[in-house]
């Protein structure tokens, strides 16, 4: 189930990122990240099954950080990388504490969701 919700939101992210919707540019770039942030906690769901909603979205915040803070880090074969399609999409370009900010919110949105979901079937 969770591996299905990343890849929704795998293709969710791609549409948003990839498809001219003309959205202002706050919504395209934080949509985008948040979308991004989600698909790491379902990431996360799926290789840790039996962890909570409150454990995964710490691991999953903590994942969000570490790839932001490696914009930091510069090496050729990086740089190289980040300047394409998958770069981008994967790990970004620049560092931004804003954008972990928006990592986090949206990783807890997924978590209070999950949660809530978990709650109601029984599961975890």
């Amino acid at each position: 189930m969770c591996l299905a919700l990343a890849g929704m939101t795998i293709l969710c992210g791609l549409v948003w990122r990839l498809v001219p919707w003309g959205l202002p540019p706050i919504w395209f770039k934080y949509g985008g990240s948040a979308l991004w942030a989600a698909m790491v906690y379902w990431i996360c769901a799926a290789i840790l099954p039996n962890w909570r909603p409150a454990k995964l979205a710490v691991a999953a915040c903590g994942v969000a950080a570490i790839v932001e803070l490696s914009r930091l880090l510069h090496t050729p074969a990086m740089d190289a990388f980040r300047i394409t399609l998958a770069g981008k999409l994967l790990l970004g370009r620049y560092f931004s504490i804003r954008d972990i900010v928006a990592y986090w919110l949206a990783i807890a949105v997924v978590a209070a969701l999950d949660c809530a979901g978990s709650q109601s079937t029984g599961r975890r």
